[in-house]
This record gives structure tokens, sequence and C-alpha cells, in this order.
């Protein structure tokens, strides 16, 4: 196993399961919990699961002051998965999670065994940049924070189908809810990040999972990735950009289905 010298302090990672390697890279503003928790267990009962949190948010403190960048958080990453004793490994990316995992193959030759990039940033789209800039306008806002996430976060037909009062809890519960120490700078990475030059360079079996009602990292960001990578599978989920939230049983099964190919087992990720 290659060790990757990093200068940074290690990020708090979860591990949990036996068996190959799986690392994950979370979105910005997110953490393991919020975007990876309701799979863990599922995943862990397959792989050796790595899941770092970004500094400022889940269990890494924040670091005042640091200038982050995508090949900081790639070798972050792997030096995490370098703690764990994985060799190698597959790997999974969301959102600004997904452009980190780009960069981490490119970066990072050998340790990737297969990719899965989930509703994710390829880069170049002033739109995701307005919306990065505005939702860190509204941390000062919170109710506003909440509005905009449920405007352009979470997807139209899921929304429209909750039921009035389970609409105004979770308004409520946004509104009150923390903002992640790192949620400017994340934001910030998430809309300048640019990872189209590298695409054609990696080199492993890759799914891209597009989330078709996206409204903050549109659908063309995704088949960007898709086009960009030779040999890439694009599978679509109708979500928003929060499936986990929206689409639990479809995207437990795209996951699950990832790692069986993975495996060499049979194709079982559909779109």
């Amino acid at each position: 196993m290659t060790v990757s010298p990093t200068p940074f302090a290690p990020l708090a990672r979860t591990v949990r399961g036996t068996g190959p390697g799986l690392l994950l890279a979370h979105g910005a503003g997110g953490s393991v919990h919020d975007n990876w928790g309701p799979l863990l267990d599922d995943l862990a009962a397959h792989r050796t699961v790595v899941a770092p949190d970004y500094p400022g948010s889940g269990d890494s403190p924040d670091e005042p002051g640091a200038a982050h960048s995508l090949d900081e958080l790639a070798d972050r990453l792997v030096a995490a998965a370098d703690a764990a004793g994985l060799a190698d490994f597959d790997l999974v990316g969301y959102s600004l999670g997904a452009a980190v995992a780009v960069r981490i193959v490119t970066r990072h030759p050998g340790r990737v065994r297969s990719l899965l990039l989930l509703a994710g940033v390829a880069g170049g789209s002033r739109r995701l940049r307005l919306l990065a800039d505005q939702a860190i306008a509204l941390t000062a806002h919170p109710a506003l924070l909440a509005d905009h996430s449920l405007a352009v976060v979470f997807g139209a037909t899921w929304v429209e189908a909750l039921p009035d009062e389970e609409f105004a809890e979770l308004r409520a519960a946004l509104a009150a809810a923390p903002v992640p120490a790192g949620f400017r700078w994340q934001f910030e990475l998430a809309g300048r990040a640019d990872v189209r030059a590298e695409l054609a360079r990696v080199a492993v079996p890759t799914l891209v999972v597009s989330t078709t009602e996206d409204g903050l990292v549109p659908p063309q960001q995704h088949r960007a990735l898709a086009e960009g990578i030779p040999g890439a599978r694009l599978a679509e989920l109708a979500s928003g950009h929060l499936p986990v939230v929206e689409r639990l049983p479809e995207l437990r099964d795209l996951l699950l289905g990832f790692l069986a190919d993975a495996d060499g087992g049979p194709d079982t990720d559909r779109a």
C-alpha cells in the first residue's frame, strides 16, 4: 500500500464493515451522516466503508483561514483510506464529492477500482456558481435558506407531493438547523470546481447517476461527466439533489448494484 503524505490534519472518518474498500466523498454543506447515514449499514455489509467528513462538517473541526482545494480534499480522503488500511477501493462521490472523486482517480492512479458519481459537479456552470453564491449569502437568513433549499435542492415532484403538515414541519426543521462551519468554503469550492479537462483520463469502470429533477447541480453537469469519461454508463434517478431523502430505496439499489458490478456480478443498475 502506498501511503499518501499530506501536511494536513487527519479528517474525522466513519469506518464500518469488512471486505474490499469503499471510499465515500460527501457533498458541500453535508457530512457523512447527512449524505450517507441511511445507507452505511447496507454498504458495510459488502465493503470496508471509509467515509471522511470535510473540515467544518460532521466531526471534523473547521480550519479557519485555510484555502481548501480539490487537490487537498483528494489527498486527505486518500490519506483516510490509507489510515484504514485500504490499498485500493471503489469510490463514490456525491455532488461536490463527485469532483473530488474524479480528482482522486487522476491524482492517485492505481488506487480506485471503480467509480460512481451521484448528482455530480463537472464544472463550468454559471448557474451553479450563482446558486452557490446565493446559498452562501442566505446563511445569514436561515428561513430564506430553508426556502431556497425547498425550491432548488429538493425535487419539485417530491415537494409538491408532501402533505401540508409535513411540508410545514420540514420547512421549520430546515430553518432551525445549524449551518455547518464549513458551509461557505464548501459551496465556494463547488461553484468554482472544474474537472472537465481531466475526465478523459479516468480509466476505471464508471457509473454516473443523474438526478433528473436536480435544481442545484443540473442534469447537464451529470451528463458532462458521463460524456467525458470513456466508457461511462449513465443511470437516471427521478429525484432532486437529495436522493437519500427522496428516493432512498432506488438509491440503495443503484449503490448495491454498483458494488455487485465491481465484484463481477450481474448488471443490476437500471435507470
